[in-house]
């Protein structure tokens, strides 16, 4: 584990330290300090884009600090205007109330697998939705001047097309959460992303002024990719961490496409291998960049951090399965063929006395008939790794993986799974 002395080389290292207040170094050395990380919860999970800022928390926490994560259905039902062009739909307070819950989860369940000593789960619901107005404006307002709130980023970069009332107070409850979580757990650290600098530094002054208190702010960058596109962000959109919207084997599928330029850089953020086997990776990644054995190391930690190593195992055989044509399909677990009969084109045929080839073409792939009877008879089609004979669109129901499975394959690349149990 990373001692406390080494810690902010270590995020620099691994290249998740962007801004840190001056004096952080000495105030996290030789003591515990609490520090939290506010979430969103706008959407019903978090996505790959929230583990950046969130690293930084697990860190600490496993450097022995104290880990709070803040789940904001308070100021979710105000917005947030930083990185926002225009003023952001406002969410119900029941929907809010559920997400915060999931993201909740999501979380504690992040940092145990991180081996860290927990995170205690707040939610700025429970001080934000009993405040007063007046008395808001008086333990809070008075601290900052308008002056300085229409300097912040978020603020400025909307001065042109305009910021209501709401979302121009979002600054001063933020601030406030920090002045909340210093009260009552005595927290002198918030974490997050570059972006949240402006509020982040607006609740380390609302600290001092109003408790006296020392407060500090680190962050973490904002992550492109080497192509330079945002990253978590898919063809299919972003890469959730709720299983039900991004399947584990999708998740997995994420990191292993990833860009050989990028793949280095992904491990140091992102999985807890130390420097010297991160390095032995990438010595070997250069010398056999086909073999993608970075991209797979990176895979399965980050699947097994996020959804438990049975998942990472399943996803890792089902993505061998699609791109491994010689693999022997009787010794693919069951397991793995129900994660592909929801990843790829399947069809069922209960207790079928024999698989139509012919059907699952076109049930699978949209063949019609004819052009399916002219694959198989150019030799286009396999079945369980065997290729079918020109006349040979029926195959009997003994030769089924376990009596249930059968793989389909047409051509070189695409693939479906018929299911006769």
């Amino acid at each position: 584990m990373t001692t406390r002395e080494t810690l902010l080389e270590e995020l620099t290292w691994r290249g998740l330290l962007y801004q840190q207040t001056e004096g952080l170094g000495v105030h996290l050395a030789g003591r515990i300090v609490t520090a939290y990380c506010g979430f969103d919860p706008t959407a019903p999970s978090l996505h790959i884009g929230n583990i950046v800022p969130t690293m930084l928390l697990v860190h600490l926490a496993r450097a022995g600090h104290k880990a709070i994560a803040l789940v904001g259905a308070g100021t979710a039902m105000i917005g947030d205007p930083s990185g926002k062009s225009e003023e952001r739909p406002l969410a119900s307070a029941d929907e809010i109330t559920v997400n915060a819950g999931r993201i909740h989860g999501q979380l504690s369940r992040l940092f145990a697998s991180a081996n860290t000593n927990g995170v205690t789960l707040v939610n700025n619901a429970d001080w934000l939705l009993k405040v007063g107005a007046v008395e808001f404006m008086r333990d809070v307002g008075k601290h900052f001047s308008v002056n300085y709130m229409l300097a912040k980023d978020s603020v400025q970069s909307r001065i042109e097309t305009g910021i209501s009332y709401t979302e121009f107070s979002y600054l001063l409850l933020q601030a406030y959460d920090y002045l909340q979580l210093f009260t009552k757990y005595g927290c002198t650290l918030q974490v997050g992303g570059s972006d949240q600098w402006g509020n982040i530094t607006a609740g380390m002054e609302l600290v001092r002024r109003s408790a006296g208190g020392e407060a500090h702010v680190l962050t973490a960058p904002l992550i492109t990719t080497a192509s330079g596109k945002k990253f978590g962000k898919t063809e299919a959109g972003a890469v959730w961490l709720d299983p039900s919207m991004t399947s584990p084997y999708q998740f997995y599928q994420f990191w292993i496409n990833a860009e050989d330029a990028d793949v280095g850089r992904y491990l140091r953020m992102f999985t807890f291998m130390s420097r010297a086997e991160i390095e032995a990776l990438e010595a070997a990644h250069a010398k056999a960049p086909h073999e993608r054995v970075a991209q797979r190391t990176l895979a399965t930690a980050m699947t097994t951090l996020l959804h438990g190593a049975d998942a990472a195992r399943v996803a890792a055989e089902v993505s061998r399965v699609i791109f491994d044509k010689k693999i022997d399909v009787g010794a693919i677990a069951d397991d793995v063929y129900a994660t592909l009969a929801a990843e790829i084109p399947s069809v069922r045929y209960a207790k079928a006395a024999e698989l139509s080839v012919l059907d699952v073409l076109e049930t699978a792939f949209e063949l019609s008939r004819s052009a399916g009877r002219k694959l198989v008879q150019q030799g286009g089609v396999s079945v369980n790794g065997e290729k079918l004979s020109a006349d040979s669109l029926m195959v009997p129901r003994d030769k089924a993986v376990r009596g249930r499975w059968f793989l389909v394959r047409k051509g070189g690349r695409d693939i479906a799974l018929a299911d006769v149990g």
